[in-house]
């Protein structure tokens, strides 16, 4: 190979790096700003006159509408390849729906609901497109590494968002709550305008990133083979058994485990723990592959008991970071597993798919959990736990089919 050869290749990955560097500060932004609010949202939705059942419900049904359109928002983006317009127009949907949320005392716990909903709409229509821009770059370096990468700096955002409110809550705490929680969601439009600024100079710099991807995928096919769906199986059964926080925050606030200040600040060592984690589990899975997710998803599905089965500071906040590290593991891997799947062809629509099913069984998952935490939390723990398991043995299947695979 010649010294040319290498030396192109060794620019354009650092091109790649520089790329994924970009969408981390994007995306740290971007999580100061929506991790912020939900930090939030379940004190919030209490004072607002929620239920529990509403909240799980909410919760839920905005995951849901967050996964399930991005089936069809990743076909689009691989038929049309505008990744960057979707993404941008996904952000600007997302700095509308949370500053809005000001507006929320005066119009009720209805309005509220609509536009946590609308901005996970905002999200399913950038996910998909900032995904598959994302893994260009991320196969360049590494998928496990690339997309831990990103998800270490979009979790330094959530962990910044909920101590910013922290710190507004409590030099207000002597005042009107509402207005104190209007106020924070009007200061978290400032970085979401960051975010859309970034965004135009990133699409200026890198208007092809998919030229940044020069080596194939370990798996380079035309379509989603079994490893696919038995890991989508999988992944769907462990969503459906893991709480939304806003109802771990609803619960925190109703039996005062925690002033409604203390609230964020819980969500921001999640959002610490789900750095950490997803750097670790990241670079394991580009070692170990799948068993990454099964060591992860082993940790992470004792958290419902530390959660609600306590009445101790402590012992919520020892379930709210197996909390963590289960989302930090599922983010960075889950990406990474599709990315390493499938052809850049057809990754839009495998991610559209993908967290299609996800959400579907988010949105079951966390509204069974909700109805179930008016009649019995053990059975709500319970839940949580079985369907955790439960998809451990379709890790295990996906682990064993892509190792006959690559063979």
């Amino acid at each position: 190979m010649s010294l040319t050869i290498v030396g192109a290749m060794t620019d354009n990955k650092k091109a790649a790096y520089s790329f994924l560097v970009l969408l981390g500060v994007i995306s740290l932004f971007s999580d100061l700003t929506y991790e912020g609010a939900r930090s939030i949202l379940g004190p919030f939705l209490l004072l607002l006159g929620a239920s529990a059942a509403t909240v799980g419900f909410v919760s839920g049904l905005g995951e849901f509408i967050g996964y399930a359109f991005r089936l069809a928002t990743g076909f689009i983006s691989d038929k049309t390849h505008r990744y960057w317009a979707m993404t941008i127009v996904g952000y600007c949907i997302n700095l509308v729906a949370i500053p809005a949320l000001a507006l929320a005392p005066g119009q009720g716990w209805i309005f509220a609901c609509c536009l946590i909903v609308l901005e996970r709409f905002g999200k399913a229509i950038r996910h998909p497109a900032k995904n598959t821009l994302a893994s260009f770059a991320a196969n360049e370096v590494g998928v496990g590494k690339g997309f831990a990468l990103q998800q270490v700096m979009d979790q330094f955002g959530a962990f910044l968002g909920p101590m910013v409110l922290f710190a507004v809550l409590t030099l207000k705490s002597g005042g009107d709550k509402l207005s104190a929680y209007a106020f924070c969601f009007l200061l978290l439009g400032i970085p979401g305008l960051i975010v859309i600024g970034l965004l135009l100079v990133a699409k200026i710099k890198y208007p092809r990133p998919h030229e940044l991807e020069t080596s194939s995928p370990q798996r380079e096919q035309s379509g989603m083979g079994k490893a696919y769906w038995f890991y989508l199986v999988g992944i769907g059964l462990l969503a459906a058994g893991f709480a939304d926080f806003p109802l771990m925050a609803f619960h925190f606030a109703k039996k005062q485990i925690l002033p409604d200040n203390v609230v964020p600040v819980l969500y921001a060592i999640a959002m610490a723990v789900d750095a950490a984690s997803a750097f670790i589990f990241g670079r394991m899975f580009d070692r170990r592959g799948f068993g990454a997710i099964i060591i992860s998803s082993s940790i992470s599905a004792f958290f419902a008991p530390f959660a609600f089965l306590t009445n101790s500071p402590i012992l919520a906040a020892l379930g709210v970071m197996l909390w963590g590290v289960g989302t930090g593991a599922q983010e960075s891997i889950l990406k990474a597993a599709v990315s390493s799947m499938v052809s850049k062809e057809r990754r839009g629509t495998a991610f559209g798919i993908f967290y299609a099913g996800f959400g579907a069984l988010w949105f079951l998952g966390s509204w069974a959990m909700g109805l179930l935490y008016d009649r019995s939390l053990i059975a709500l723990v319970a839940f949580s736990m079985v369907m955790q398991f439960a998809a451990l043995p379709f890790f295990f299947k996906t682990k064993a089919l892509i190792a006959k695979e690559r063979a």
